[in-house]
């Protein structure tokens, strides 16, 4: 067994699930304050990461320049999909509303594609070095960033609900959208701020992956690769969220590895994730760490 590239790949899959699990935190977001399933996150990510290359290949602005105003650009859009787009939908059946996520996830790959052509582009060089010695393994610069922005991002989202007045209002929507609204909390602005989150987040790990792989539409396949990751922590968890994300990247990883080394399926990897899926579905239908509901007949 060739362990240093099994150490290699664990490696680079425990990476890549920190970052998944920061995308499936976006989903439970939206979920936990108004129970829909947002099926463009995909899209979210694709538009983050050509917006940002385009600051940069186009505007020739610095990347440290074109980041942040690509949040900027992130959290406005975020905000105008569910005040335009989703607010009127309010009480509406949830069928409904997760049907129009749906049609926004094509409408955007549309426009999208016609905007910024089918074709894959590249980020010119942003790191001095494009890979760093970790103990001995090789790990690209963009996933260190991806590992420390990860790590952020998390203490952030811990930080915002443990102690701000807008964390709060939003746990307490995600628990009970009426009383919120009883003691004075603006669920319309809550909804607002959880897609506008969203968006932010799915802006930053499209950036990343872009910066690995290339920008081009099939960055939107990220959004369906961490619904079991979602499903896998629990649909209402942010803890499991993380957690799902960090096992689908480490399975993804070590899938890798067998069809390489032993099977040679050539597709292990890419569906891998969903067996776990259809087994967490079976045996914990609610995940590792959602909340089960028990409902009065």
């Amino acid at each position: 067994m060739n362990w240093f590239l099994l150490t290699q790949l664990l490696a680079n899959g425990l990476i890549v699930g920190m970052l998944y699990g920061v995308v499936a935190m976006c989903f439970v977001l939206i979920y936990k304050s108004t129970q829909v399933v947002n099926f463009a996150q995909g899209e979210f990510l694709v538009l983050g990461a050509w917006v940002c290359l385009a600051m940069v290949v186009k505007a020739g602005l610095p990347f440290y320049v074109a980041f942040p105003f690509t949040l900027v650009f992130m959290t406005i859009f975020g905000i105008l999909i569910q005040t335009v787009i989703l607010r009127p939908l309010i009480g509406e059946p949830i069928i409904s509303i997760i049907m129009v996520t749906i049609a926004l996830s094509i409408i955007m790959q549309s426009v999208l594609n016609w905007t910024f052509g089918n074709s894959s582009a590249s980020f010119p060089q942003i790191f001095p070095v494009e890979n760093v010695s970790l103990f001995g393994l090789q790990v690209e610069t963009a996933y260190i960033m991806s590992l420390v922005l990860s790590f952020f991002v998390m203490a952030l989202f811990y930080a915002f609900f443990q102690y701000s007045k807008y964390g709060l209002a939003m746990r307490a929507t995600a628990y009970d959208q009426q009383a919120a609204q009883s003691l004075g909390v603006s669920v319309g602005q809550v909804f607002a701020m959880s897609w506008a989150i969203s968006a932010v987040v799915s802006g930053i790990a499209g950036i990343i992956i872009g910066i690995v792989s290339g920008v081009s539409s099939s960055l939107a396949v990220i959004g369906i690769k961490v619904f079991p990751a979602v499903i896998v922590g629990g649909l209402d968890s942010i803890v499991g969220a993380i957690v799902g994300g960090v096992i689908i990247g480490l399975l993804e990883n070590f899938a890798e590895f067998v069809d390489g080394q032993y099977l040679q399926w050539g597709n292990l990897y890419t569906i891998a994730p969903f067996y776990v899926l259809i087994i967490i579905l079976v045996i914990k239908p609610y995940g590792l760490f959602g909340t089960r509901d028990i409902e009065r007949i």
